[in-house]
């Protein structure tokens, strides 16, 4: 009698558990860090989205840039940073790009200012 408990509780997997709910329980526990998200869109001196432009950002505070991304064919750009009261800049490095007319294409600092774990949207417009 007690071998057909012992097989009937194997069976319906009564008093373990499994390697999913396992896997939940410790993915509950480790709980991603709250982050802001510095959201922003490039736009070219015909004021349409420019794709494949690396953006760069820093904390206003340090000289060197941590983040890097490129715009996507919408030219959006997403990133990242840690949630709490900072100011970061935005740039667009416009090395080697050209306009249509071929004159080179500039671009200014942007200043970003976060408060929380928000989203924050900008623009970086080309000239």
């Amino acid at each position: 009698m007690a071998l057909l408990g012992l097989c009937v509780s194997a069976m319906f997997g009564l008093g373990t558990s499994s390697p999913a709910s396992d896997a939940f329980s410790s993915s509950a526990k480790k709980r991603e860090a709250p982050y802001a998200l510095i959201f922003g869109t490039v736009w070219g001196p015909d004021d349409r989205p420019v794709y494949g432009v690396k953006i760069k950002i820093r904390r206003e505070d340090e000289k060197k840039f941590r983040w890097e991304q490129y715009s996507n064919h919408n030219g959006e750009f997403a990133q990242r940073v840690p949630a709490g009261k900072q100011d970061y800049v935005v740039r667009a490095d416009t090395e080697g790009l050209k306009s249509k007319n071929g004159q080179p294409v500039q671009a200014e600092e942007v200043k970003v200012h976060v408060d929380a774990d928000e989203r924050v949207d900008t623009g970086l417009h080309l000239k």
